[in-house]
């Protein structure tokens, strides 16, 4: 099943749940018609909203200390929490249930084209608000969707080097640059393993499991099982040793790896943290919610920027 039909399924159960307790409200307990509305649809948010607040709480069972720098008050982890539901809800209602892959293409831009690669359970509307920044600055750019959705990350490898090769046809570039979310950024790794690296002038990853989650346990499909970690201290799963073990000193150069202290589906967070790449760590914002927060787009936005300005430069910079 695709993650658009899945989530359109999951949005009508939760549109039947909601109505039936709407109908009960009205008929057993004698509510209004906006009171048994005000039930029915407040009690998927809560749920909605009760999961999301679950995901915090397990999160923080495995998680890394984190820097003073980055210690949150109440009101900044109220702020966080409001942004990280907001993006789920977004995202699963309604942005990726209308997605469909796309291309576009820019002859003039100056830099690589830009190759979007989503995590997991989700599609390419998960860079519904990254595409428009790309856009105005005028950056070739193509997503893909990942399928099937508990597929072995290997097994990606093949789809994602047929949409660089023809990315790269399109934009007349012999590179690309990846831009890839949570799972994206394995998906990335275990692609460049298999020959990809010459293909990549940047890997920028946004939470990206490198050395795995606690929290994959509770996923399904063998991918979840590929990004498994026991606990904070505890090993990552073979998988993932075995593709940091076959990865160089200059393929770790390539790769720019973005997290958040705060991430609520990575833990412990400094998963995320890969040794030999650009790391840059935030704080305040949640796991989904990497996609659409300004100063994380802000950070991808300047990477991209960075490596056309060094191009620009030459050699000798």
């Amino acid at each position: 099943m695709r993650a658009r039909s899945l989530l359109k399924l999951v949005l009508l159960v939760q549109a039947l749940a909601a109505l039936g307790i709407g109908l009960a409200a009205l008929h057993v307990f004698g509510a209004s018609r906006w009171q048994a509305l005000a039930a029915g649809l407040g009690s998927v948010v809560l749920v909605r909203m009760l999961i999301n607040a679950n995901n915090f709480a397990m999160s923080a069972r495995f998680a890394s200390p984190t820097p003073r720098q980055f210690q949150l008050g109440l009101g900044a982890r109220l702020a966080l929490f409001a942004e990280e539901f907001a993006a789920s809800m977004l995202y699963s209602s309604w942005y990726m249930t209308r997605a469909v892959a796309r291309t576009r293409i820019y002859p003039e831009s100056g830099v690589p084209p830009v190759l979007l690669l989503h995590g997991y359970g989700c599609n390419s509307g998960y860079w519904s608000h990254l595409l428009p920044l790309l856009d105005a600055a005028r950056i070739s750019h193509a997503s893909v969707d990942l399928e099937p959705l508990t597929g072995d990350i290997d097994g990606y490898a093949p789809l994602v080097d047929g949409a660089v090769r023809a990315l790269c046809a399109q934009a007349g570039s012999e590179q690309v640059i990846v831009v890839a979310h949570s799972m994206g950024g394995l998906v990335a790794r275990a692609w460049m393993r298999t020959g990809g690296c010459r293909r990549v002038a940047r890997l920028i990853t946004l939470g990206t499991p490198h050395h795995g989650t606690s929290l994959a346990a509770f996923g399904v499909g063998a991918n979840a099982a590929q990004m498994r970690r026991l606990g904070v201290e505890g090993p990552e799963s073979d998988w993932l040793r075995a593709l940091g073990a076959c990865e160089e000193a200059a393929t770790r150069a390539l790769v720019t790896s973005i997290y958040t202290h705060h991430d609520n589906i990575i833990a412990p967070q400094t998963s995320s943290v890969l040794p030999g790449a650009r790391n840059l760590a935030f704080g305040g914002v949640g796991h989904v919610a990497l996609g659409r927060n300004p100063r994380v787009l802000a950070a991808v936005m300047e990477e991209i920027a960075r490596l056309g300005r060094a191009r620009k430069a030459g050699p000798a910079a």
